[in-house]
């Protein structure tokens, strides 16, 4: 990930903000992620998890969820940039209460070759697998992550398509003192390589311009649950977003299926079984 900010005058609203902040409001729901993955895994093992590790952490936003929600909860947060994991030891870790700090753990690595205590589950969200761009380096994390999980361990991760997800295009999304500009800057139709950017507007007319830049590829369903199995799960199941009636919009749902709408976005979830 890269950043570089316009340059605005000192006092400006693009100036003042954090962006680690700006993400957490605009690209994560931690708590939704916890109450999906928490109902997902108790309905295919039949118990509770307790001890998680989410990879590609960033600011660990999701591990302090995991530790918040329940005192027997464990997280152990991977990831390579010491800069987003000291912000999240100081925003994110720093707000939890004194019984919940310890235990969570934030380890500098690559997820390649890290290795911790077996795991209940692993996550990997917000697409960041896609930074390994050949189907040799997808696989090899694929079955890195499969050995780091206890015998009946799930490894959750997200995805996302539909015709709109191979454009050059610009999504703004308003929040509250900013608006959100996801921008699809460069995607190869041959390869799926694509490069994206994240910016964000100000009312005050001045912007933060790449605040994060993602350079991966995007893959497609069928690829990831193939190399899934190629490296050993047992089973990979996809959890399509269900439809409220009234609005036609996604209402936040997510259920086992093997039939898909092909919507011009969508965005699901993959459990996979060892």
């Amino acid at each position: 990930m890269g950043h570089k900010n316009k340059h605005n005058g000192k006092g400006s609203m693009a100036r003042r903000a954090d962006r680690h902040d700006l993400y957490q409001r605009s690209v994560q729901c931690v708590a939704a992620d916890y109450d999906t993955i928490d109902e997902t895994f108790r309905q295919i093992r039949r118990r509770r998890a307790t001890v998680l590790r989410e990879d590609f952490c960033g600011t660990a936003n999701m591990a302090c969820e995991w530790v918040r929600q329940r005192k027997a909860n464990v997280a152990i947060g991977v990831d390579m940039d010491g800069e987003v994991l000291a912000w999240g030891r100081k925003h994110n870790i720093g707000k939890l209460k004194k019984s919940a700090v310890g235990r969570v753990r934030l380890i500098q690595a690559d997820v390649l070759k890290v290795c911790t205590e077996p795991v209940d589950i692993v996550l990997a969200l917000n697409f960041s697998y896609q930074v390994f761009k050949q189907h040799k380096g997808l696989r090899q994390y694929f079955s890195r992550v499969r050995k780091a999980l206890v015998d009946d361990g799930v490894f959750f991760l997200d995805a996302y398509g539909g015709y709109d997800a191979y454009r050059v295009a610009k999504e703004r999304t308003k929040h509250k003192g900013f608006t959100y500009i996801w921008d699809q800057a460069k995607f190869n139709p041959i390869s799926h390589e694509m490069i994206c950017h994240i910016h964000f507007a100000f009312p005050d007319g001045s912007k933060m311009k790449r605040a994060f830049s993602y350079d991966w590829r995007l893959c497609t369903l069928p690829e990831i649950r193939n190399l899934l199995v190629e490296a050993g799960f047992s089973k990979v199941t996809v959890y399509w977003e269900q439809t409220d009636e009234e609005t036609g919009e996604g209402n936040g749902v997510y259920s086992a299926t093997e039939q898909g709408d092909p919507d011009p976005s969508w965005v699901c979830y993959l459990a996979a079984e060892k």
